[in-house]
């Protein structure tokens, strides 16, 4: 009897035993089905059930692998770093990945020696992986992150919801933006990811009200985080602009996204689902990929909605940035053959028509995460990355480009503009005075935030005295000399002084220029010197040097040039000095009496100016000088080259315009090579104007080559009415005056050494 409840024992321990097991295998296939359709929510709190009481140690180091990763998904760091330690405890054996997430969640929670710490075991498991080595060395000095934290003033804007907004981009004044702040209506979509609403887009039209202000509530009762330093932008009640929804066209039942617009703000090109006329497109695996649309504004409404050639259903597409001019695209795809999860491309368009795509290479992507970028107008790059050394999560990153290529490499923003959370989506002038970003840093409201963001001024005063008397010197130029390149030129008061606004990481030189004194510099650093206001003192002694101060423009546009070398030239010692204009294109030099000098300006793309001063006087003074430079595709209207209705001819008057300004070009610039363009009236047919420029163009090339231009610099070609340069095109009335305007010929330069 004894034995017989023993053995009855055992098998109700069994049964139970299974049931307990099969209950929790059902947990676990529940919760890996939520996660195999992205669902992370859901997926979380099945897999919180199934660990409390999973037993079998395959099946938990699963579960305990998935729930880490949603969290991941899900930008919770402090349940990622709590659900990876155990993972990484228990299961030391792991995939090498998940020591890298440990890593990433460790950093931002401000845990960075732990970090560390990891990302060095996860650098032993993985060799090949650049990102531990960089965040490695990264994190042994954390201080040089928050050298600029007091340079910058960021806020918090009103406009923002309980849900996620970020990607904001300037639209006429204001800003267009993602959300996905609650709908209004009885049906509410929601993306599965997350539980929240799907992304739209939407407008804020004024964005002055912004403006920071002093006295505004403290970071402190922000959360406290270590790099937000952000304050909460106080619009007066009832004085916020109303926030509209963008365009009922472009946003549809799926997500919107990042965005950019063409000049002139009438072409737009956003992200956006594989979702285009109704139709939703899937992968071959069942994911709706994002791709990339454009749009064209007709009147008050968008329309005319097609995707890119470069898109696929196989692969991403998104976060638009185009060039100032229009003729590149920078966006971010996981197309193959990246380097990481997602990578920056460059795209050119030309004529409506789009090139094919080409990676920006090891410079710019990591074998993380590089995405939303931004182009300012000088052409540079801002983006966000998780594999470059940063602070924490996604940082804030920017690179000068030269042709598609990262010539200084790539800077991390630092503190306050980067936090130890995701901050991406930054938008900026120039200089980078100020501008708007989005981050997910602590404030109390879920997901994702607006913020913008002030340069304050860090000050230099500079003191400029006589050598011998020690009195102030009064209207002084002062040159700023920015890692190597000329910027802003400054003027001495009657005390002698003037002062300027330091960037942070950067070397200054100072140069003093005054008539009849000897030119002087002094240096400066704020990548060592971190006072929060410093004054330098500069003396000058009198010289018998004269002061040569000048400055470099298009010839085309009369606008200065910036990134132009200049050398001035000693003919009698030979002598060089050389400076590199800033935006103002100016530059000075200190020239010695009884000696010729040569000048050149030199810039890739433009033709080298070679220009010869005499000797100079004796006598100290200043001598003015203005360097004309000649850029590739620059396009020149020869102002008195026209012709005889239905003629081809070269008229005298069209002769002599061509021996004053063709001719003597394309002999200084021996290398030089030009298109003759040549444009007719909008009277008689198409064909016939074509071939009519045609021969008008011939013309002015037979007359150049006659005078000793070779051929072979030579090109010419018709565009009959197709370019007027009025409104007198087919159907309009128009005076003999305005047709003549018409039958007129270019030069446009192809090349130059």
């Amino acid at each position: 009897m004894n034995k017989i409840f023993q053995i009855a024992s055992v098998m109700v321990l069994l049964i139970l035993f299974t049931c307990g097991q099969t209950h929790a295998q059902a947990k676990l296939k529940a919760a890996n089905r939520q996660f195999e359709n992205l669902s992370y929510i859901d997926a979380i709190r099945l897999y919180e059930e199934f660990l409390r009481d999973a037993k079998d140690p395959v099946q938990r180091g699963e579960g305990l692998k998935k729930l880490a990763y949603c969290y991941r998904k899900m930008q919770d760091s402090r349940n990622a770093e709590r659900a990876y330690a155990d993972l990484i405890r228990d299961y030391p054996d792991v995939e090498s990945e998940n020591y890298l997430y440990y890593a990433q969640a460790l950093a931002s929670n401000q845990k960075y020696k732990e970090s560390q710490k990891y990302y060095s075991i996860y650098g032993e498991k993985q060799t090949s992986d650049l990102r531990a080595k960089r965040n490695v060395i990264a994190l042994m000095d954390m201080g040089r992150f928050y050298r600029d934290s007091s340079s910058y003033k960021v806020q918090y804007l009103p406009i923002n919801s309980r849900q996620a907004d970020f990607s904001p981009m300037f639209y006429k004044g204001g800003l267009v933006f993602c959300s996905a702040r609650d709908e209004s209506g009885a049906i509410k979509r929601v993306f599965g990811w997350n539980q929240t609403p799907f992304l739209d887009l939407y407008f804020v039209s004024d964005t002055a009200q912004f403006s920071i202000k002093n006295g505004l509530q403290s970071a402190q009762a922000l959360g406290g985080m270590s790099a937000s330093n952000a304050d909460v932008a106080v619009v007066p009640e009832g004085k916020l602009t109303k926030i509209e929804e963008f365009s009922r066209v472009l946003n549809t039942k799926y997500h919107e996204g990042p965005m950019t617009f063409f000049k002139g703000e009438q072409k737009v090109v956003l992200t956006r689902n594989n979702y285009n006329k109704g139709k939703a497109r899937e992968s071959k695996d069942g994911t709706n990929r994002l791709k990339l649309y454009t749009a064209d504004l007709k009147g008050d409404t968008w329309g005319n909605v097609k995707e890119v050639p470069f898109n696929s259903d196989e692969y991403s597409t998104g976060h638009p940035a185009l060039t100032p001019d229009n003729t590149k695209m920078y966006f971010v795809s996981d197309m193959p053959g990246g380097y990481g999860g997602t990578d920056l491309y460059i795209v050119e368009y030309n004529g409506g028509s789009w090139g094919t795509p080409v990676n920006l290479g090891k410079e710019i992507n990591t074998e993380g995460n590089e995405m939303f970028p931004y182009i300012d107008e000088a052409g540079n790059l801002y983006f966000s990355s998780d594999g470059h050394e940063g602070i924490g999560g996604l940082d804030l990153f920017y690179a000068e480009m030269k042709e598609g290529i990262a010539v200084k490499g790539v800077t991390n923003l630092g503190a306050p503009l980067n936090s130890e959370k995701d901050d991406f989506g930054l938008i900026t002038d120039v200089g980078r005075n100020s501008g708007f970003f989005a981050s997910n840093r602590k404030r109390g409201i879920h997901d994702d935030n607006i913020y913008s963001f002030r340069r304050e001024c860090r000050p230099l005063n500079l003191i400029v005295y006589d050598a011998a008397t020690k009195t102030p010197l009064e209207n002084v130029d002062i040159r700023s000399v920015i890692n190597g390149e000329n910027q802003d030129l400054r003027v001495s008061g009657v005390d002698g002084s003037t002062s300027i606004c330091l960037q942070s990481e950067s070397e200054y030189e100072f140069k003093a220029i005054k008539e009849g004194y000897q030119m002087n510099s002094i240096t400066y650093s704020t990548k060592s010197n971190t006072g929060q206001q410093t004054t330098l003192e500069m003396y000058l002694e009198k010289s018998n040097s004269s002061v040569l101060k000048g400055v470099v423009k298009s010839e085309l546009n009369q606008k200065p040039i910036s990134g132009v070398q200049v050398t001035l030239e000693n003919q009698k010692d030979k002598s060089k000095q050389t400076v590199v204009t800033g935006q103002d294109g100016g530059y000075e030099f200190e020239v010695k009496p009884g000696a010729d000098h040569k000048l050149t300006a030199t810039k890739d793309k433009y033709a080298t100016n070679n220009e010869t001063i005499g000797k100079v006087s004796k006598n100290p003074t200043q001598y003015q000088n203005v360097q004309g430079m000649y850029g590739e595709g620059d396009i020149f209207k020869l102002n008195n080259i026209y012709y005889d209705l239905d003629k081809f001819f070269i008229r005298k008057d069209a002769a002599k315009e061509l021996d004053k300004t063709v001719l003597p070009l394309l002999k200084k610039y021996p290398d030089m090579k030009v298109e003759i363009r040549s444009h007719t009236d909008a009277r008689s047919g198409d064909s016939y104007n074509m071939q009519l420029s045609d021969n008008r163009a011939r013309a002015v090339v037979d007359y150049l080559a006659q005078r000793g231009i070779s051929i072979e610099r030579l090109v010419s070609n018709g565009y009959g009415e197709s370019e007027p340069a009025n409104e007198c095109v087919d159907g309009v009335q128009c005076n003999e005056k305005q047709h003549q305007e018409n039958r007129r010929t270019e030069f446009r330069i192809l090349s130059v050494k």
